[in-house]
């Protein structure tokens, strides 16, 4: 691992040890007006995932619950946060994850780039989320009509061309595109389930993030439903 991660990391770390106790210090205690928490956060990975898709399911269904956006679940965040998922997505802006899962302030950590393509900066980010922060799952979402991936099947079908910084995009979303062309079905859907199963799978063999859980899931812009991938 670079050195550069490893010094933000072990910042990181320090100043999460630190910043409770600071703030606890610089303010009065709350706890005698907090009210416990209808929500919990999960603890384990398998748990993390089944609370991802029920809230899915809630937005799905059109029923959110919108759980902790009050001024009091702000305030406690100021001193801490313990999010239980990290969510690594697109940027597409119809795929917020704290809308797509239902969840609220201080629930996930996302990282977000066109088509979830991985770079240093992303695998620093899960890397925080993994050792510093302890979260036990990570999940890799990918969706359709990605257009990421459009991009990269224009390129392999007709040359289009692909400008400045968006070539490392379409480097990275080409392998996937080229596995499966040829395929029965969308290309451009099966694209996008394979890059997200490769997303995945690279973060899983990083020993890196051992202690966490990786899994991939599909987001259907038609129905809302987020489905895990195989």
């Amino acid at each position: 691992m670079p050195s550069n991660r490893r010094a933000f990391l072990a910042a990181t770390t320090a100043a999460l040890t630190a910043t409770p106790a600071a703030s606890a210090a610089a303010a009065p205690d709350p706890s005698p007006h907090r009210h416990p928490d209808p929500h919990p956060h999960p603890t384990t990975a398998r748990g993390a995932l089944a609370e991802l898709l029920a809230g899915n399911r809630r937005y799905a269904a059109g029923r959110p619950l919108h759980p902790h956006e009050g001024s009091a679940r702000r305030h406690v965040l100021a001193a801490e946060q313990h999010p239980f998922a990290v969510v690594v997505g697109c940027v597409d802006s119809r795929v917020p994850p704290e809308l797509v899962f239902d969840q609220g302030l201080g629930d996930l950590l996302c990282i977000r780039t066109a088509g979830q393509v991985l770079d240093e900066a992303v695998l620093g980010s899960v890397q925080y989320g993994v050792e510093a922060l302890h979260i036990p799952l990570v999940l890799v979402l990918g969706h359709e009509r990605c257009g990421a991936v459009a991009a990269t099947l224009a390129h392999l079908r007709d040359g289009a061309p692909v400008p400045g910084h968006l070539r490392l995009l379409v480097d990275e979303i080409m392998p996937a595109a080229r596995r499966t062309c040829g395929l029965p079905g969308d290309w451009a859907d099966l694209t996008v389930r394979a890059h997200a199963a490769w997303v995945r799978d690279a973060i899983r063999a990083d020993p890196a993030f051992a202690p966490a859980e990786v899994a991939a899931a599909r987001f259907d812009l038609d129905s809302g439903r987020v489905a895990v991938l195989p």
